[in-house]
Formats: structure tokens, sequence, C-alpha cells
């Protein structure tokens, strides 16, 4: 992912509108000032230096403050026009946002994103979108500029009052629209899907290639690369010209594909075999063959031809290469990758921590922000609050996890990107385990399953937040356990209750008691009461991250599992756990260390 969009915060009215319009931005973050923004996502001590961080890492901005802050924090950093992260102002009450810097580097679109939300006109500084709400180097999506520095010229003739020519080598596009005009002018605009060696005049590639694609399994990268790089330089077309790569959904995992699209900057698009056979009339090179593996007369040619739509056609037919082949159509008008085929479906299976905002990692709620579905218990999804704005939820209720992954599963097949949302950690005692058991043993007969990206993002696990609340009695060896024997039998249980016994392991235990199971708990503090003291603390933490949250401190002796339930986390330390004050710690031994001429001076001084 490319850096993400901070909202800078450094009050609640300022965190309450960054909170509500961070879930329009893809991945976007809220960070605050500490002690006056309670649930952001990070805090920070200083905002000047936190803002030159992230400008020098290449975050776009927002910072919901007076522009000044900004401007004082950047200012010094400033050097690089093309290079530097846009940076916005937005008024606390909403009623204003101001590209700073960078409005042709997607600060203006930033703004006009922000604007339609809070239904304001953003005010635009910069000549091109004021005279004619366009910038000739910041061209619409899609569209790309060849030699950015030429544009100069003939924004300084428009903003002047003076017409210029727009040299239309392809039929069909309208763009610049409502531009003074004048075919004698001196200042030249070229529009073309051509490498054209003109650096004087401005040169603008419309998207209106489809980059039809094919190779074998396990294609190495270049091979497939330099296919078509060659190709597009034999028919003088410009890579900057394609819309998107396409190809059959069989290869929507391919490497060769994906790495492809990557390094063009395009989005890769995908179409079943019948979308394919479908182009058969159109294609230059029918293949018996292709047709037998993959159930169409042409992967590359049919493709293009499917992304252009019956008004394309076909330019550059089929090459090969002995691993891959291209072919190239031209649209009749600018491409919409949106419209076209489908992505690579994307399952995110995120742990989004105890539930607040600020426990939640930032690859967690970026995840969430990239995703267009969610799936999940209806509390977990309730938890994220705002950041479920635009998703479609997809609930179950308990017990109902496999239907959940499946779901899951198979609507990521369809091209969606979706996060499968799991409290705490998601690979302890969560989803992700599941998931991967179910492309084992239902892989086979789901085989677009197999094509999916899935990406696990890990979350604060409730044994941690347990642990952080009450001290750190994790501090030293430690297992977890479910009492919980709807999937695990008893027995096997009871084994590992007696091991981390006999292995005097701090022990977290997870599901301890329910309606329905009101003995394990007692069966366990009577193992585990056979090898340590009856003083050993215990920490029970019930409904952690949420407001009725409760930490208390008990001992072994006296736990008494009628105050325990479902939603506590029951953490027992082990023989050499100890208490001071309200905090629970176990040692792992710095303080038994002899002290030496090499020891550390932190050790003498604990000594």
């Amino acid at each position: 992912m490319s850096a993400a969009p901070v909202f800078i915060a450094l009050n609640p009215p300022g965190l309450a509108l960054a909170r509500r319009l961070a879930p329009g931005l893809s991945g976007a973050e809220v960070h605050g000032l500490a002690g006056r923004t309670k649930g952001a996502d990070r805090h920070f001590t200083d905002t000047l230096a936190h803002l030159r961080s992230l400008f020098a890492l290449g975050h776009p901005l927002i910072g919901v403050c007076a522009s000044g802050i900004l401007i004082r924090a950047i200012a010094p950093l400033l050097s690089d026009k093309i290079g530097e992260p846009p940076v916005l102002a937005l008024a606390a009450d909403g009623s204003a946002v101001v590209p700073l810097i960078g409005g042709h580097r997607g600060g203006n679109r930033l703004a006009a994103l922000l604007g339609e939300a809070l239904a304001i006109r953003p005010a635009l500084t910069t000549g091109g979108e004021v005279a004619f709400g366009l910038a000739l180097d910041d061209p619409p999506p899609g569209w790309r500029v060849a030699n950015p520095a030429a544009a100069k010229a003939p924004m300084a003739a428009l903003l002047a009052g003076l017409p210029i020519t727009v040299d239309r080598r392809l039929p069909g596009l309208d763009w610049p629209i409502g531009l003074p005009e004048d075919d004698q002018a001196p200042e030249r605009v070229i529009l073309s899907d051509e490498p054209i060696d003109s650096p004087e005049d401005l040169l603008i590639h419309p998207p209106i290639l489809a980059l039809g694609v094919g190779c074998d399994r396990n294609c190495p990268p270049e091979d497939l690369e330099t296919l078509v790089r060659d190709t597009l330089a034999t028919a003088n077309l410009s890579p900057d010209a394609i819309a998107c790569i396409t190809s059959i959904d069989l290869k929507s995992d391919e490497s060769a594909v994906l790495t492809l699209a990557e390094r063009l900057g395009v989005p890769a698009r995908f179409f079943p075999a019948s979308v394919l056979e479908a182009e058969r009339g159109r294609l230059a090179t029918p293949s018996e063959v292709v047709f037998r593996e993959v159930g169409c007369h042409g992967v590359s040619e049919g493709a293009a031809l499917a992304a252009v739509g019956p008004k394309g056609a076909l330019v550059v037919p089929k090459a090969k290469s002995a691993r891959a082949t291209c072919a190239i159509a031209r649209a009749a008008a600018p491409l919409d990758p949106e419209t076209i085929g489908r992505p690579r479906g994307r399952l995110f299976i995120v742990g989004i921590g105890p539930g607040e905002a600020r426990s939640r990692t930032p690859a967690a709620t970026q995840a969430i922000a990239a995703s267009t579905d969610l799936v999940g218990y209806g509390l977990y999804l309730d938890l994220l609050g705002d950041a479920t704005s635009g998703k479609v939820r997809h609930e179950t209720g308990l017990g109902h996890e496999t239907e959940r992954a499946r779901r899951a599963l198979e609507l990521a097949a369809e091209g969606r990107a979706v996060s499968l949302v799991c409290s705490g950690d998601a690979g302890i005692y969560a989803l992700a385990t599941l998931v991967f058991e179910l492309l084992e043993l239902e892989g086979s007969k789901n085989p677009a399953w197999n094509r999916i990206e899935i990406t696990v993002e890990p979350g604060v696990s409730a044994l941690q937040v347990a642990a952080a609340r009450s001290g750190a009695p994790l501090n030293h060896d430690f297992c977890a356990i479910s009492l919980s024997d709807l999937l695990t039998p008893w027995p096997d249980i009871e084994r590992r209750l007696k091991g981390a016994a006999l292995g005097d392991f701090v022990v977290a235990f997870y599901n301890p008691v329910s309606k329905r199971r009101r003995d394990q708990l007692p069966k366990a503090r009577e193992i585990l009461l056979e090898h340590r003291p009856a003083e050993t603390p215990v920490v029970l933490a019930r409904n952690l991250g949420r407001p009725e949250e409760t930490v208390r401190v008990t001992t072994l002796g006296a736990l008494d599992p009628e105050e325990v339930d479902m939603l506590t986390v029951v953490l027992v330390g082990s023989s050499n756990t100890r208490t001071v004050g309200p905090w629970v710690y176990t040692p792992r031994g710095y303080a038994r260390k002899k002290t030496g001429p090499g020891a550390d001076k932190s050790i003498k001084e604990i000594q």
C-alpha cells in the first residue's frame, strides 16, 4: 500500500470530524494530540515534529487545525514540488478545506472528496482549477502526462487569456473541455497513445488501450514484461496509454500478470472464459488448442477485445514468446477499469483488537478501509463504528463461524475486497485457521478460492490487553488454553492443563465458562493448585476495550468460578508471579543475575 492519508486532530471537535471523514479515504488514519483526543488511531505529543515526520514519509496530511500550524511545520522541508505529498487545512467545523501544497499531486482531488462529504466547495487556489476547473499537469484519473514540465507554457497562455492548440491524434477524445482553442496558437497540447518525441509540446496519454495477456503457469514476470514492452515499442504505442491489464480469470493469481500490472501502474482485470469466447468472431488468431485448454479460442486477444467493447478494435494481434502472449486493443473512448471485468479477489482476515479504535493496528484500519464488504459477528462489526460506512455488511450470529468464513471466501472469489472481522487477534482462537482449513477441505471444489489474495492482519489479543491492564504477568513463559470442549475433547484439554501446571507456565484461559459449561474452570483450578501455591495471583479481565471493562486481581485459592463468564479472560500466574501494589508481574530473573565487570548498568540498579 502507498502512504495512507493522515488526519491530524488537536481537540475533540477535530477528532470527531476526522473520524467522520476518514472512512471515505482509503486507508486513512486519524492521529490525535495526546491528552485531548481519546480514541485516535495514534497519539503524539509534539505536533510540529509529528507533522514533519509524516510529511517526510510521504503521507498526505489533512490538518483539522489552523493552516499556520501546518505551514510552520512543513516549510523547512519544502524542496521538491513533484515528489512532496499534499497538505490540506480543514476547518474544525467542516466549513472549509484548503489544499496548501500538492494541489496537482492529489491535493485538489482530496479536497474535492472532502468537500463532497461536507457539502461544501473546496477552496482551490491553483490557477488552472480557478480559471477552468482543471490543470494540464493534473489530468483526470487514468490520463497520464508524459512531460509535466511542458505544462507550464500552455497553462501560462490559458491564464493570460490566450488560446492553445489541442492536437487530438485519436478520434473521440473530449478532454480538455471548455478551453479556448486555436489551431494556429503556438502553445500546443498533444493527446495521443503514441510516445511522440516532442519535448516542447505537452504530451498527454489517454487511457484508451487495453492490454490482453496470457502466460504459462509460473511464467517468470520478466518474460511477460519483456514481451509486452517489445510489442509496444514495435507498434509505437506508449505504455502510459494502457488503461488496464486484462486476462482470463484463471490467471488472476498469476505472479507475472500481477507484477506487470504493478510495474505499469495500472489495475489488472479478469474475465471468465465464457466472456472471452464471446469475442471469437473478432479474434485475429483463434486457437483450438487454447479452447481445449481453457474454454475460449483466445486469451490475450479475447481479453483485450472484451475490455474495449464492441466499438473498440484490435490494433496489435497476438504476439508470442516462449511462455507468454499479449495483444492490444484500442477503445473508441477513454476506458474506466472499474467497469471492466473483475479485479483479483482480496480477503483480509482482520483482528480488530478488543474493540476500541485506539487499540486497532493501522494495518487493520487500512484493510477495512480498502474493503468493499465486511463479514463478521454483528457485535464485532458494530465495534468498528464509522469505519463500516459505505461497506456492505454480512452479519452472522454466534456459532456460525464456518458460515462466516465460507461467505468471506465466496465474496472474495467474486472479485470483491473483503474483510473477515475478528475480535482480538485473527489467529488466536479466531477465524484465520478456519479459512485455511476450508481451503484445504473444499478448495478443490471451489477453485476460485485458491486464486484469492489472502492477508492476515494481526490484532491486539485479549490476553495482551488483560496483561497490559494488570501489569506484566506474561513477561515470562506462558501459554493459552481454551476451556471450551465444543471443538476439543475435554481429555485433551485436561492433558494440556497438566502439562502447563508441570511446566509452571503462566496460563491464559479463554472461554473459561458458559451457561452450559460450569465444571471446567473449577477442574482447571484444582490441577494448577497441585503445582503452585494458593497465593498465586489471578487476573480476571472482563469486557476488555469496552465501556463495561473491569479488571480485578484475586488469587488461585480464592478464585470463584461464579465471578467468571464468557466475556472474561483469566490469567493465572506461575509460581514466580507476584504483586506489587495493584500490579501483577512475572519476573524474568534480572534481579537474581549477578553483577560483574561486564554487567549492564540496569542490572546493577535493580540490585
